[in-house]
């Protein structure tokens, strides 16, 4: 019986040392994208323990390079992806990047759509 809980106690606190950082892994996107702009400006972040500190990090990054109208696109905790043509913008998140890429592409309306920017945590 002191065996099991010894070994119980070892799992329970290995779990404990992983969980928190792979469960709370945050990441956005924050784009400069004017319509008819052909090269969205853009900053990508990840590994932040939060939404808002993730988002702020994108914006400073995004304005940092010389973007003057910096907006969060996505903010993910798996996938996040931004897609744009000329005339459209696309974001998706989802549990692979194959996923947060095509939701992107999708809502971008497809045809010229590329993917501009995509990650993963």
């Amino acid at each position: 019986m002191k065996k099991t809980q010894s070994l119980l106690a070892a799992v329970t606190f290995s779990m404990a040392l992983v969980a928190p950082f792979s469960a709370m892994a945050v990441g956005a996107i924050a784009v400069d994208d004017e319509a008819g702009s052909t090269d969205a400006g853009y900053a990508l972040v990840s590994g932040y323990d939060s939404e808002s500190s993730a988002k702020a990090a994108a914006l400073k990054e995004c304005r940092a390079a010389g973007n003057e109208n910096c907006k969060i696109a996505v903010w993910f905790k798996t996938c996040g992806a931004y897609a744009a043509s000329s005339e459209h913008y696309g974001i998706g998140y989802g549990n692979t990047k194959q996923i947060a890429e095509s939701k992107a592409v999708e809502e971008c309306g497809g045809g010229s759509c590329k993917v501009v920017v995509s990650d993963c945590e």
